[in-house]
């Protein structure tokens, strides 16, 4: 039985621009269980598919935009056809390692194409998986972890009332976020939302001067959040609390602070009248080391939006990559993990990101971000086999024979990286 036997039954290939031999290629692939369709670029946005195989022409370089647009929206991964000198077009390589999955040059391998389109709709698959675990509520929280969750459902209930609330957790756990989502489930979502930290804050910026109203006023019907209340000088806590206790203000406060409130009371730091006003409702955020569950969704979600943002094919996560974050203690929270993964997706140059793409070296060990020798040849014969298949697609021998080595070694090489 071939190789392009082996593919599943019922999975969706749509093929963009077919060329002669695409559309020769078609039957064998129905044969092996693809559900095939075939359209131009200029329909193809309002077509389903597991997988997308497209034509790569001259004029797909010199105008990308609609192919950009194409891959950004769908969802899941393409394979590149295109001809032996199309590929050797200035930029070709650039742009199909930045927006592609994979790649094929003319005439077809169909053992190659079966391995290329399982592999594709593999990872597909595995991005759908994550993309679907991000939840339907207030998407900023994301993840399935029972802390999460039932921060989430608790954020749900309390919303809807008027009382002050406190949110304590870690720097980065996402306590300016709750806060938000507080104000857009409250009565008060069409109103405004005001936050300031209360280390920069002046007095007068919070409660105004003459002729200058401060945020209690311009907030008035909506919410205001005030991050790390322990830090607002106690003779404006005590006006604070005395504005609160006499209803002269029409806003809903929402205080954060650290994990540890009460140690806050304790070294002076927060009234403890304060306190016991916006302790009545508390909620506590979980750090990012007692959710590691949750890493790879919140992950995912961060690059495919800022992929997005920079106008950039979504890349995927290594297997290493994810074993890494899964090792890493995080101690900026989800911050941090923001930050790695912003860096990773501008700075990484393979179709995954990898770990040192995030600066993590994988199971956080001593090595720190720069990992262990044998990461740095891994690192190594990874790139070479890219930059050679780039150049020679065509010429597996040819391909094989520029890195010295034989042609079932390099198929070895290819297999050990997860690359065809």
């Amino acid at each position: 039985m071939g190789l392009l036997q082996t593919l599943v039954a019922a999975r969706r290939l749509l093929v963009v621009d077919p060329c002669e031999d695409c559309a020769r290629l078609l039957p064998r692939l129905r044969e092996a269980g693809w559900l095939v369709h075939s359209c131009a670029l200029e329909v193809a946005g309002e077509q389903v598919c597991d997988v997308g195989l497209a034509r790569l022409r001259r004029a797909h370089l010199e105008h990308p935009e609609p192919l950009k647009r194409l891959i950004s929206r769908s969802g899941t991964e393409w394979i590149a056809v295109l001809g032996a000198e199309t590929l050797q077009l200035p930029g070709a390589a650039d742009f199909i390692g930045e927006w592609f999955f994979d790649y094929h040059t003319l005439p077809f391998d169909l053992s190659r194409v079966g391995v290329a389109l399982g592999r594709a709709y593999g990872m597909a698959r595995l991005r759908g998986k994550l993309a679907a675990a991000e939840p339907d509520g207030p998407r900023e929280l994301l993840g399935n972890s029972r802390s999460i969750v039932e921060l989430r459902h608790l954020l749900a209930r309390l919303a809807p009332l008027d009382t002050p609330l406190l949110v304590c957790g870690e720097s980065g756990s996402g306590r300016e976020l709750a806060a938000r989502i507080v104000h857009r489930l409250s009565p008060r979502a069409d109103a405004p939302l005001l936050c300031a930290s209360c280390a920069a804050l002046d007095e007068a910026e919070l409660f105004g001067r003459e002729q200058s109203p401060g945020m209690l006023e311009q907030a008035a019907g909506g919410s205001l959040v005030l991050a790390e209340i322990d830090e607002l000088p106690l003779h404006a806590q005590a006006r604070l609390l005395r504005i609160l206790q006499e209803g002269r203000a029409n806003v809903r406060l929402i205080a954060t602070c650290r994990p540890d409130p009460e140690a806050a009371v304790r070294e002076g730091r927060l009234r403890e009248d304060l306190y016991y006003l916006l302790g009545a409702l508390q909620v506590r955020t979980t750090p990012l080391l007692e959710r590691r569950e949750d890493i790879a969704c919140l992950a995912g979600h961060i690059a495919r939006r800022y992929a997005t943002e920079l106008g950039r094919r979504p890349r995927s996560f290594s297997e290493r990559a994810i074993h890494a974050m899964a090792d890493h203690d995080w101690p900026g929270n989800v911050r941090e993990l923001a930050t790695r993964v912003r860096r990773a997706v501008v700075l990484a140059e393979q179709r995954q990101i990898e770990a040192e793409d995030l600066r993590l070296a994988q199971g956080g060990g001593p090595g720190g971000p720069f990992g262990s020798l044998a990461d740095y040849i891994q690192q190594a014969e990874r790139q070479a086999l890219h930059d050679v298949l780039l150049r020679h697609a065509g010429n597996l021998t040819q391909a094989a024979r520029v890195l010295g080595i034989s042609r079932p070694t390099f198929y070895r090489l290819l297999h050990k990286h997860g690359m065809r």
